[in-house]
């Protein structure tokens, strides 16, 4: 299960869709190589995103994980 104190470099190993997902919603360039460190969330907020948007995050990305897993 995905939550908002996720590690990137976790999200990106169970799902690595999150990548153009996270991408697509303006959080770092993760496709250009820059380098990410910390949680979904510390990277959601760097980008000005509040906790509703991150909630909101998480729910998606846990939705695609789901999917995956079927």
């Amino acid at each position: 299960m995905i939550t908002k104190q996720i590690e990137i470099e976790e999200l990106v190993k169970i799902l690595p869709e999150a990548v153009a997902y996270l991408s697509e919603k303006g959080i770092r360039c993760l496709i250009c190589g820059e380098p990410i460190w910390g949680t979904l969330e510390n990277a959601a907020l760097e980008k000005g995103f509040n906790e509703d948007d991150i909630n909101k995050f998480v729910e998606e990305l846990n939705q695609k994980l789901m999917c995956k897993s079927v």
